[in-house]
């Protein structure tokens, strides 16, 4: 049998096979940010197709930090029994399932707030008092509470995508002369705290984990230097599992096409394999997942094998086929996803349920 379908465990729990669903916001809860009845029924048949691990889609923690309409939250207890709902759904058949618990910063609807004051495209941002940044550290950690009254196998932490965790890592964002800014070691301080939070709140025996950009892709942000430095420092405080990502604030496509990939062809699909070979040395023997443009059972194959990365991560493959890890199981080589990225086109992702382009 491929080491694939072989299970694994994350500290404590144990997982069925090397498979995770990234998570993927889906836009469709309710205006309270409780999800609803057709976003269960999706991590249901995640579950059934076979995925070991799923991420739900990101929830904000606190209601001033909702990235978009439709975004789920777990800011409160009233989002709590429909996310035990979705929780058993997928325990139903066999799956595990970790909330990824985030916070906007910059990118909130309701109150754009980051580490600095900071200028966007069509908006400005104003810098969070120290008072604030005690706030969120405590509404992570009250929400990782809510995760577990909820259900929910584990915690990742969103330290991605350009959102507020990843604002303060980035030295392009983070422009403050406080303790929460400056060095690396005072930009992770919110990160640290968060992490520390949430462990607290769930204990040991729970597994926490974290979504890391391993470069932001922007000329003077957060590198891959940064990263692996970000990643030694949770890999000793006692972090469960990191999911390497990419992109964040002051992100250039020409930077992201090229800056991580890997020069061994059997990697070529993973876009940030070239990183992620650099943070797995750094963190051994952290569990590490990767995601971003893996399609082929070949190159999730050599991932493992080479020592690249210990999960196999996909987001958009899951969208097409819910059910991709059984049909690789028998035999499929490859997801059929081409990443053409009609799901997220206007009139699917943000208005509708995720799904692919000829539903």
């Amino acid at each position: 049998m491929s080491v694939l379908f072989e299970p694994y465990e994350i500290g404590s729990m144990e997982i069925r096979n090397r498979f995770m669903r990234s998570p993927t916001t889906s836009y469709w809860s309710d205006e309270r940010g409780v999800v609803r009845p057709e976003i269960i029924d999706l991590y249901r048949r995640l579950s059934e197709g076979g995925v070991g691990l799923i991420v739900k889609g990101h929830t904000y923690v606190a209601d001033a930090g909702t990235a978009h309409k439709g975004m789920a939250g777990i800011s409160s207890e009233i989002h709590v029994p429909r996310l035990r709902e979705l929780t058993n759904a997928v325990h139903e058949h066999g799956g595990r399932i970790a909330t990824q618990l985030n916070h906007a910063g910059y990118k909130s609807i309701v109150d754009r707030a980051g580490p600095s004051e900071y200028q966007g495209a069509n908006w400005k941002g104003r810098a969070l008092t120290v008072d604030e940044i005690h706030e969120i550290v405590d509404a992570f950690g009250e929400a990782a509470q809510r995760s577990m009254n909820a259900g929910f196998d584990g915690v990742q932490i969103h330290g991605a995508h350009g959102y507020l965790v990843s604002q303060f890592l980035s030295r392009l964002a983070n422009r403050r002369t406080d303790e929460y800014g400056g060095s690396l070691e005072n930009r992770m301080r919110l990160l640290n705290e968060v992490y520390d939070e949430v462990r607290a709140r769930v204990g040991g025996c729970i597994p926490v984990l974290i979504k890391l950009n391993c470069d932001d892709f922007s000329p003077s942000g957060f590198t891959v230097e940064d990263s692996i430095e970000v990643a030694k420092t949770l890999s000793l405080r006692g972090i469960d599992a990191i999911e390497i990502s990419g992109g964040g604030v002051g992100q250039v496509a020409e930077i992201r096409r090229v800056r991580a990939r890997s020069d061994d062809h059997e990697l070529s699909e993973a876009s940030f394999a070239g990183h992620a070979a650099k943070i797995r040395e750094a963190i051994k023997p952290t569990t590490m997942a990767l995601v971003n443009g893996i399609r082929s059972r070949r190159c999730m194959e050599a991932i493992i094998e080479k020592d690249v990365a210990d999960l196999i991560s996909m987001s958009r493959p899951f969208i097409r086929e819910p059910d991709l890890v059984r049909r690789l199981e028998a035999g499929q080589p490859a997801a059929t996803c081409t990443s053409c990225d009609a799901c997220s086109a206007p009139g699917v992702f943000g208005e509708m349920m995720l799904r692919h382009h000829d539903v």
